[in-house]
């Protein structure tokens, strides 16, 4: 089983969900990449201001960082773009990426039902589908977030088993 792994999708996706899940079966410990924004970003986002790419290029440098100290790690992180997932990488060749796709209708629903949460509205959800570039199933381990958590839980899990086999 591979040893690092990050859980990919927009906000509200089940990143945190789904990562903690993981980290849980697995013995590893769980970051959430929401925690490492600056105080700069996570005031941003709160007033509806999308990040820009400058405004993630710490942010992505952190969590690679936290990979490189931790031998076994789950971090949840968007990793909207192809580059933003190779900063997560750089200097590891041990990464397993999990996306977690799914539409914006079905994650506005859930973005509705959260309570306190510094992401603030639909805009900012349009924005990170705007920035999207989906990772490719050569790059990543591609799940659809519309099953039950349960489920999406258990095809990471076969989806790393068939990962570690491949690596």
């Amino acid at each position: 089983m591979t040893k690092r792994i990050v859980v990919l999708g927009v906000s509200g996706s089940g990143k945190s969900l789904i990562g903690k899940g993981l980290a849980d079966q697995l013995g590893y410990p769980f970051f959430d990449g929401d925690d490492f924004h600056s105080p700069e970003n996570v005031a941003k986002m709160s007033e509806g201001t999308p990040l820009t790419d400058e405004d993630r290029k710490d942010w992505l440098a952190s969590l690679n960082q936290l990979l490189h100290e931790n031998p076994t790690a789950v971090i949840a992180c968007s990793g909207l773009k192809p580059e933003y997932r190779t900063i997560l990488r750089r200097g590891l060749d041990d990464v397993a990426m999990i996306y977690l796709k799914g539409d914006i209708d079905t994650i506005w629903q859930r973005h509705q039902k959260r309570n306190g949460h510094y992401f603030n509205g639909r805009g900012m959800l349009e924005s990170q589908f705007e920035t999207l570039i989906e990772p490719t199933t050569e790059e990543a381990i591609v799940i659809d977030i519309s099953q039950e958590a349960e489920v999406v839980l258990k095809e990471a899990m076969n989806g790393l088993q068939g990962y570690a086999q491949k690596a």
